[in-house]
């Protein structure tokens, strides 16, 4: 099985490392609300045996509980769940009415020239697409006939610092790596995100949080608002500026996680192909080298 070099590393490195600890925090005869920890998957997939967040809560709970929305699997924070089919076709109806507040907190690496910084706040309305390997991306090139979903971000800066800057975001639409895509296309790929060419990884993980969300409850109708912010050390490593970033391990050409298998030319070194190359590869190929 051929698996990421990021994801070698966190094995190795991340103590809890496939043991993540979720956190419920309301339960009722209707709903679940929890803290999930990044690294745990939201639901399974075909083929994987990975524990989920689903699954985790089924058998702490001792029931069955259904999905109503999803967080990418590095991404931390606040996740709702359903506990019947019932209540979980009335939400996936009114969702866009239902939920009142859906706020996130990310790390972006600046962008290396001035002129392409973002203004304080504003909106990224970009088409998503999707490459071979389902991860989302804004197509630049004309000749780019990817099929492409709706998506708009709405960003505002919380902390502006010499190498990263820390944003609160917020989702009009809520498509698959949605922040990761819309940042990256505008040159602040998130810290710690291999699949955007993240060139630091200073908290060993997906700099992206989902602090808060707020709903009418489908039962009772009250309102009812979670919120879990992000660690402290986001928004000090911002404001310290580190003039010279930490690298990631599967960016540092030295590491071993960047050379081939044995059975290929010795120091052939797996890097991801630079933006020149991408433009010059079709949406197939594209998706292979990401």
């Amino acid at each position: 099985m051929n698996v990421k070099a990021s994801t070698r590393y966190k094995r190795e490195h991340k103590a809890d490392y496939g043991k993540e600890r979720l956190d419920i925090l309301y339960e009722d005869e209707a709903i679940v609300v929890i803290n999930k920890p990044s690294g745990m998957l939201s639901v399974p997939y075909p083929g994987s045996r990975a524990r989920t967040a689903q699954g985790v809560l089924e058998k702490l709970l001792h029931k069955k509980v259904f999905v109503v929305h999803r967080l990418d699997r590095d991404t931390s924070g606040v996740m709702l769940f359903v506990l019947s089919e019932a209540v979980q076709h009335k939400v996936l109806a009114q969702w866009h009415t239902m939920v009142t507040e859906r706020l996130y907190r990310a790390v972006a690496e600046n962008p290396r020239r001035r002129e392409d910084a973002l203004p304080d706040s504003g909106t990224i309305d970009a088409p998503l697409a999707q490459n071979a390997r389902h991860v989302g991306y804004v197509p630049h090139d004309a000749d780019d006939h990817a099929k492409t979903v709706e998506a708009r971000t709405h960003f505002a800066v919380i902390a502006r610092g010499k190498t990263h800057t820390l944003f609160e975001l917020s989702l009009d639409t809520g498509k698959k790596n949605q922040i990761r895509a819309h940042l990256a296309s505008r040159r602040y790929p998130l810290a710690g995100d291999e699949n955007y060419r993240a060139r630091t990884d200073p908290f060993h993980r997906l700099a992206l949080h989902a602090r808060t969300l707020a709903f009418v409850h489908p039962v009772t109708a009250r309102p009812m608002k979670f919120e879990v912010p992000e660690s402290g050390e986001w928004l000090s490593y911002v404001e310290r500026g580190d003039s010279t970033p930490e690298i990631p391990v599967w960016r540092d050409r030295g590491s071993p996680y960047n050379k081939k298998p044995a059975s290929l030319p010795q120091g052939a070194e797996r890097m991801p192909p630079s933006r020149k190359e991408l433009r010059k590869m079709d949406f197939i190929a594209r998706g292979k080298k990401l």
